[in-house]
């Protein structure tokens, strides 16, 4: 069952260019970087072609689905799911889209995870990673954050090339404003508990990055980026930055990803002096965006980094599970 419900305005990181580069004060380089320096292949949008899907129409169980499953999993799941249009925040005269997926669970409160997209935007792959978030417990809720972007709240797809070009009007401040109106309105639903994560991919990896150093709201619990990094200074890892966050991170990367990989020994040393809860891990052979890539095939076949995405989000989904039920109190 799906519908759509209108809240109005009720209170409730170089290989390739793509995003803009934010520079701050004393040469630190926003999370804006990650789409600055990541390679060609992994800015093309992303194409799905639900009959080469792998694992069966659905995907492989137990994980999100992967781009070539992403519709047909949305179409089976048996989970209540609905669009809404929130506010921005509670003095905000404009709003933004996102999708909501219940759990079906005895419990009373569920608490509530945030899903923040890659690039490509809103996406049905994105939908069916929330999808597979609520199968684990989680009241899911993934913003559009393009939405002021593209002119306001939409149900519609945007293309991944369009989706890339506006996500460069979309500051820091912005991500972390949606990504909090996100909390907040989920957090209302009767059914929530007062808890909250927040994990995203590829920019959405980078925002979870600046949320936690933003520090969020009442309940924040912790943040999972996939293939997304911190700030960085002189192509180092800001220390200054990471200083501020507050609550357990975890960075689940694909060594393809070379950039990102050659930061991971910095952001494992400067969050260990700090004494933060942090734990990073390289997936060998696995590309970037392995979870939406798992070992659907691509038009020139190569099996042995298909089987390598496939085994990274075999291990990455449920390390990712258990670190968000530890964080948000679930047994």
């Amino acid at each position: 069952m799906r519908a759509f419900v209108s809240l109005g305005v009720v209170s409730v990181l170089v290989l390739a260019a793509a995003c803009t580069v934010q520079r701050q004060p004393g040469a630190l380089r926003s999370a804006d970087d990650h789409v600055a320096m990541m390679a060609a292949t992994d800015l093309a949008a992303p194409g799905a072609d639900p009959a080469r899907a792998q694992g069966g129409a659905q995907g492989h169980a137990g994980l999100p689905a992967s781009a070539n499953a992403a519709e047909a999993r949305l179409a089976a799941s048996p989970r209540h799911a609905e669009w809404v249009e929130i506010p921005w925040g509670p003095e905000a005269t404009d709003s933004l889209m996102a999708w909501v997926v219940y759990p079906v669970t005895a419990r009373q409160q569920s608490p509530v995870v945030v899903v923040v997209h890659e690039i490509f935007g809103l996406s049905t792959w994105v939908r069916a990673v929330a999808d597979q978030a609520a199968a684990e417990g989680f009241i899911a809720i993934a913003p559009d954050l393009v939405s002021r972007a593209r002119g306001g709240p939409s149900t519609e797809e945007l293309s991944g090339d369009s989706a890339r070009k506006l996500i460069r009007e979309v500051s820091a401040a912005e991500r972390n404003m949606g990504v909090t109106a996100a909390a907040r309105y989920a957090m209302s639903l009767p059914s929530a508990a007062q808890r909250y994560a927040v994990f995203g991919f590829c920019w959405g990896g980078s925002t979870t990055w600046g949320y936690a150093i933003n520090g969020g709201i009442a309940g924040f619990s912790g943040g999972v980026a996939f293939y997304g990094s911190p700030y960085v200074t002189d192509r180092q890892p800001d220390a200054d930055s990471l200083a501020k966050i507050r609550v357990p991170v975890m960075l689940l990367n694909g060594a393809k990803d070379a950039r990102i990989g050659a930061l991971m020994p910095a952001i494992d040393s400067i969050m260990r002096a700090l004494g933060k809860n942090y734990v990073g891990r390289n997936y060998d052979g696995a590309i970037h965006g392995f979870m939406r890539a798992q070992d659907d095939p691509r038009q020139e076949r190569d099996e042995v980094e298909e089987r390598a995405n496939l085994a990274a989000a075999q291990d990455a989904w449920p390390r990712t599970v258990a670190f968000l039920k530890k964080q948000l109190g679930i047994e």
